[in-house]
């Protein structure tokens, strides 16, 4: 049995490797907007799931003998579900609105095991609030780049964390994967995790 992680993500594969798991990556390409467009009756909660699920399965079909990792994260702000900006402009726009107020940083997690195709999913969050933040110094993080590839326009294992005051939940999951979370799917399977500590080497 190998660990896959479905996911282009270098924050959760830093994630696990600290963790001490050893794991393959496989991208799923999931076209992630195409499924919030086709779902939009889903909460937050279970969008992150949905998006998690997809992934998983999409890896899944490509390997065997393996239990497939996926990951999706959003960040509800003010009523409003955020994924990854992409543009500067949106990125800016939504920095500015955040500037010393709270958010909710929600991670959907989803675990296949290709032998029985069995999957379990399950959501971990926590509540951010972030600092004030000058016009010189979102300007500074913006030309960074890091803002436009994560949920939510910020990170705490990056430059964001100088901007985060506090974190209120499993920190982990603002991160993109709460390994407890992860802990917790692996053995639904019947697997014990810490076996998993010595299977294969990491990439």
């Amino acid at each position: 049995m190998k660990l896959v992680l479905a996911s282009a993500s270098p924050a959760r594969a830093m994630l696990m490797r600290n963790a001490g798991l050893r794991f393959e990556v496989l991208v799923s390409h999931v076209d992630e907007e195409a499924i919030q467009a086709a779902k939009p009756e889903l909460t937050p909660a279970e969008l992150v799931v949905e998006l998690a699920q997809a992934k998983a399965q999409a890896v899944a079909a490509q390997v065997s003998d393996a239990l497939v990792i996926a990951a999706d994260s959003m960040f509800l702000f003010d009523g409003s579900l955020y994924g990854k900006p992409l543009d500067p402009e949106v990125a800016r726009e939504r920095l500015s609105r955040m500037q010393s107020k709270f958010g909710e940083l929600i991670t959907g997690h989803a675990v296949i095991d290709t032998n029985t195709g069995i999957c379990y999913s399950a959501v971990a969050s926590a509540i951010v609030q972030f600092s004030g933040m000058s016009e010189t110094e979102i300007s500074a993080y913006l030309a960074s780049k890091e803002p436009l590839h994560v949920a939510g326009n910020f990170t705490l294992d990056g430059l964001g964390a100088a901007f985060i005051e506090q974190v209120s939940g499993d920190p982990a999951a603002v991160v993109g994967l709460s390994l407890n979370t992860l802990r917790k799917l692996i053995n639904s399977h019947g697997y014990e995790y810490t076996q998993l500590w010595q299977l294969g080497s990491n990439n």
